[in-house]
C-alpha cells in the first residue's frame, strides 16, 4: 500500500509547497487536486503536470493519482483528452471523475443508463492513454453513494481501464457493513480515500437538518478493525488517500492532522 495525501485543503501552496507539505505529513505521495485555482490545473495540465510529476519525482515522492474538478462527468468535456494525455506521460496511474447526482424527478435506472454512458467514452480515453477511471462512493445523492450503486455504474467495464475509488468514510453514514462493502466491489477495488465522518442533527431557526462532519481517524463512525479484516481479505495493495478534508484550518493544521491521521492508521496496521 502506498500512502498519499488529498491537496484540496493545501490550497494557496505552489507544488514546491506542497512537496514539503507530504513530507512533513509522512506521506509517499500525492492524490493531486487539479482544479482551477490549484497550481496543476484543467487549463495548464498538459505542461504542468509532467513537470510536477518530475519535482515529484526529484523529491522521492509520487503523484498515482489525480482527482478533478466536481462536473468533470462527461468524456467529451473540452479538457478531457488533454488531461488523460498529460497523466500517460506523468505516469500518474488513475483519474478521479467528478459526480453524478440523483434528483427526486429522475428515474434511477435511467440516470444508471446515462452515466453508463458516459463511462464508455471515459474507458476509451483510458484505454487510449493508459490511465484508469475510478469512481467514488460518496454519500448523498450520488450516483455512486455505497458499494452496490457503484457497482450498479461500473459492472461489464474492463476493470484495467474503469475501477472503484473506495471511501469508508462515506460508507459509514450509508454503505454496507465495511467488509461486506470491499468483498462487493474487490473486482474493481483500485484506490482507497479515507477519513472518518460524523452525521449531525442541527437545528437551524426552528428546522431541523443533517450535516456530516470530517473528524480525526478514530473519532467518527468507521469501524477501523472491521477495515483491516476487509483489507486483508481483499488483499489490498493499491494507494491509500488520507482525504483531510479538515476545511476552515489553516493549511499548518491540516498538514497536522494529516500526520495524526497516518500515524493512526500505521498503529492500527501494527496491532
Amino acid at each position: 500500500m502506498k500512502f498519499i495525501m488529498f491537496t484540496k485543503h493545501l490550497e494557496g501552496l505552489d507544488v514546491a509547497g506542497i512537496i514539503t507539505s507530504l513530507k512533513s505529513a509522512g506521506v509517499e505521495g500525492a492524490d493531486l487536486c487539479v482544479r482551477p485555482g490549484y497550481p496543476v490545473n484543467p487549463e495548464n495540465v498538459a505542461t504542468a503536470l509532467p513537470q510536477a510529476a518530475r519535482q515529484f519525482a526529484d523529491e522521492g515522492l509520487c503523484i498515482p493519482l489525480v482527482t478533478t474538478p466536481g462536473d468533470f462527468t462527461k468524456p467529451d468535456l473540452d479538457y478531457a483528452d488533454r488531461l488523460y494525455a498529460a497523466c500517460g506521460e506523468a505516469g500518474v496511474n488513475h483519474i478521479k471523475l467528478g459526480y453524478w447526482h440523483w434528483t427526486p424527478d429522475q428515474d434511477y435506472w435511467h440516470e444508471v443508463d446515462v452515466v453508463r454512458g458516459h463511462l464508455e467514452g471515459f474507458e476509451k480515453l483510458s484505454s487510449k492513454h493508459g490511465v484508469q477511471t475510478v469512481v467514488h462512493n460518496h454519500s448523498g445523492m450520488s450516483m455512486g453513494l455505497n458499494s452496490c450503486a457503484a457497482m450498479n455504474v461500473v459492472k461489464g467495464f474492463d476493470p484495467k481501464h474503469i475501477g472503484i475509488f473506495a471511501d469508508p468514510g462515506h460508507l459509514s453514514i450509508c454503505g454496507e457493513p465495511i467488509e461486506m462493502a470491499f468483498s462487493i466491489v474487490k473486482e474493481y477495488l483500485s484506490v482507497l480515500a479515507f477519513k472518518d465522518l460524523v452525521r449531525q442533527r442541527v437545528i437551524q431557526n426552528g428546522k431541523s437538518s443533517w450535516r456530516t462532519r470530517t473528524v480525526r481517524l478514530g473519532e467518527g463512525f468507521g469501524d477501523w478493525a472491521a477495515l483491516k479484516r476487509g483489507l486483508e481479505q481483499v488483499k489490498f495493495d493499491g494507494p491509500i488517500s488520507f482525504h483531510s478534508e479538515y476545511s476552515g484550518e489553516p493549511v499548518d493544521t491540516v498538514i497536522d492532522l494529516a500526520r495524526t491521521d497516518v500515524r493512526f492508521f500505521k498503529g492500527l496496521m501494527k496491532e
